[in-house]
């Protein structure tokens, strides 16, 4: 029996290198949700933790995202996601306890990016 190999395991330099690697089609969506995420964490540094792009506060990731092969995620608080579940479901996205999956055709609003973005730091702090 023949062993596969698996795909080594790319580590990324910065958030450009990460969204320059994700799919072409999702990179647009990633450079609008980092930028949302700059402006909504004017403190936050920027950082790849989990081989993730993150934004951190002192010693908290408040916020990352992801892409994968059909949709991006926004990693946040538990508590950011619970305090925000109605506006997820009314935007037409899925949740997870710690995350919002979206796509090219049900991007995530400007303004619940903001408004979770500000709650996973009021949660870092509470």
């Amino acid at each position: 029996m023949s062993r596969q190999r698996r795909p080594a395991l790319t580590i990324f330099a910065d958030h450009d290198a990460y969204i320059a690697e994700a799919p072409e089609n999702l990179r647009p969506l990633l450079v609008r949700l980092r930028a949302q995420l700059a402006r909504a964490l004017p403190d936050a540094e920027e950082v790849i933790a989990y081989n993730m792009p993150g934004f951190r506060i002192g010693q908290s990731i408040v916020a990352g995202y992801a892409a994968f092969s059909k949709q991006c995620g926004l990693y946040l608080f538990p508590s950011a996601i619970a305090s925000h579940a109605d506006d997820i479901e009314a935007a037409g996205l899925k949740s997870t306890k710690t995350g919002v999956t979206f796509s090219p055709g049900q991007p995530i609003p400007d303004g619940l990016v903001e408004k979770l973005a500000l709650a996973s730091t009021r949660a870092q702090n509470p």
